[in-house]
């Protein structure tokens, strides 16, 4: 913990919440601000300048680079890449393997001035082996089905996927195919009753 960047930056303090849980290998940067309640698997990468939220769980592998913004109940699984100046919003899920990147010019001599990564809007469930290409926005509540490559803006709320991902459904379609529950998200089904209600 408390790895130097070779980056100037104006701020080399290292500040974390209570309640944490770091797992061994982890290195965390100077340079960032992490809410309380952060926990990570093993052998972590979180590079400096960041801003994570209370309550985010970053798992094994996983690297967030630098200048990144995540918000509370972030959720992170293995293996992941998160490239510098991406935001991700309140409860965000990404399983396993996903790729977000933020050089539409990789290789160009001004692409360091360009750069930025996606903004995945607030509940958004990315699935497994994604990957997400630089500056779009997936709105909040969307769901990304695995090993989806997300080329354009993804609406909120919407269902999408494939190679490239294309919009098939909205998220309140989806049934539950294990019989758990009517839905495939039940948080959206106080949602919907208000809505009927309201007819």
């Amino acid at each position: 913990m408390g790895e130097a960047t070779g980056r100037d930056i104006p701020d080399r303090t290292l500040t974390i919440g209570s309640g944490a849980r770091i797992r061994s290998g982890t290195i965390l940067y100077l340079g960032s601000r992490i809410g309380k309640g952060f926990e990570t698997g093993h052998y972590t990468i979180v590079r400096e300048e960041n801003e994570i939220g209370d309550d985010v769980q970053i798992w094994s592998h996983t690297v967030v680079d630098y200048g990144c913004t995540l918000g509370a109940k972030v959720h992170l699984h293995s293996n992941i890449y998160v490239a510098q100046y991406t935001i991700l919003e309140e409860g965000v899920f990404m399983a396993p393997g996903c790729v977000l990147l933020n050089d539409p010019h990789p290789g160009c001599g001004f692409s360091r001035q360009c750069m930025r990564g996606p903004h995945i809007g607030k509940n958004a469930v990315i699935g497994g082996g994604c990957t997400i290409l630089p500056m779009l926005t997936i709105g909040a509540g969307a769901i990304i089905g695995g090993g989806s490559v997300v080329t354009r803006d993804i609406p909120a709320g919407a269902v999408a996927y494939g190679v490239p991902a294309r919009v098939k459904a909205k998220r309140e379609d989806l049934e539950c195919w294990t019989g758990h529950t009517v839905m495939a998200y039940p948080d959206l089904e106080a949602v919907l009753r208000k809505k009927r209600r309201k007819r």
